[in-house]
């Protein structure tokens, strides 16, 4: 025991000198969570490279794997049926050329989703075949025209798809691109007769993926279906958190808590029984005053890591009309800010990753740390 003191000792004072690195706490998370830290906060392609390319399209997430994301991040539906395809929402009359197509016309129609009314067109009114006939859009062209060239040009990929596109791009480029798919609307999908964690849990198995060490998180904003996943999955498991409202699991079941009740010790701690991560809205780690202005940090990150939770933020985005007050560069929404400034601010909060529709600027940001 002795000796053993004696070589920590050493260790310690080499670390310190900078000519070993220790390893990880398992405070950020544990042994599954640690393995995806490479140098830093992770960097997550948010639904891709969506601040280049029409989103959760093979060639937004592929553009985003070459410049230099650690992960890519598909949105999970559910078609007609039962396969799982990337897309940011059920609906998906503003992210295709669905609209356009008269052979569809009578598949509008208006569901009540998550207790919200919305109207257009549904994957899970659509086989996969017919999925296939349509091509992605750029869903806010206003602010990304640029994107638009790219209308037309891709289809909706598969889960699978994207898997494949991970294992080949890894290959490519010498190092691993990881996953980070979430579950869209669980109750929702569950309700109708299509859960979406079945097909998830068989498409990590049949390709290797549910192990620890696996570049893969799982992510949900619902509680309910993170605890049922906890059950069969190995790889590490993200509770997202919103700015305001409730998990729509605990709404239909007449639970009173909220997502504030989430980040409180307390929620924390229960979140640490199920999960590895929080991914929070930005607003949760710095907020903004009424004028767009941030505020001072919370206490979020440093609770979550007393907690043995890891933090990844959502979303950076470099036009103007997203950052904050303090980073707009020009009246333009559309235009450029001073994203890199964001960014210094919100990695000097400790915090684990961030989900960034610009890879690039993210990953400069944090090699200029």
């Amino acid at each position: 025991m002795a000796r053993t003191r004696i070589v920590w000792a050493a260790l310690a004072a080499l670390a310190v000198a900078g000519v070993v690195t220790l390893p990880a706490a398992s405070a950020h998370g544990g042994d599954a969570a640690g393995a995806h830290r490479p140098r830093g906060p992770v960097v997550i392609g948010h639904r891709g490279a969506s601040g280049y390319r029409p989103e959760h399209t093979l060639g937004s997430y592929e553009l985003a794997a070459r410049m230099g994301a650690d992960y890519v991040e598909p949105d999970l539906v559910s078609t007609k049926d039962g396969r799982l395809v990337a897309r940011h929402e059920n609906e998906i009359g503003g992210t295709t050329d669905v609209a356009g197509k008269p052979e569809f016309a009578n598949r509008k129609t208006t569901k009540v989703v998550d207790g919200a009314r919305v109207t257009g067109w549904f994957t899970e009114d659509f086989t996969l075949a017919e999925l296939k006939t349509l091509r992605a859009v750029e869903r806010i062209p206003d602010t990304r025209p640029r994107n638009a060239l790219y209308d037309g040009r891709y289809e909706i990929p598969t889960f699978q798809e994207v898997v494949d596109l991970s294992k080949r791009l890894s290959r490519e480029l010498g190092r691993d691109i990881g996953l980070y798919p979430e579950t869209k609307h669980p109750t929702y999908f569950q309700d109708i007769g299509l859960p979406l964690e079945p097909k998830l849990v068989d498409a990590l198995n049949r390709n290797g993926l549910n192990r620890p060490g696996a570049r893969v998180y799982v992510q949900s904003f619902e509680v309910a279906n993170l605890k049922a996943l906890k059950k069969e999955l190995r790889v590490p498991l993200v509770q997202l958190v919103n700015s305001s409202g409730a998990p729509y699991d605990f709404v239909k079941a007449g639970d009173e808590r909220t997502y504030d009740d989430l980040v409180t010790p307390d929620g924390l701690r229960g979140i640490r029984t199920y999960a590895a991560g929080v991914g929070a809205a930005k607003d949760r780690i710095v907020p903004r005053d009424a004028r767009g202005f941030l505020l001072a940090p919370t206490t979020l990150v440093r609770d979550a890591h007393l907690r043995g939770l890891v933090v990844h933020a959502w979303t950076f985005r470099n036009e103007n009309t997203f950052l904050p007050a303090d980073f707009r560069s020009s009246p333009d929404p559309a235009a450029y800010g001073r994203a890199f400034e964001e960014y210094a601010r919100f990695y000097a909060t400790g915090l684990d990753g961030v989900f960034a529709d610009n890879p690039d600027t993210a990953v400069e940001a944090r090699n200029a740390r």
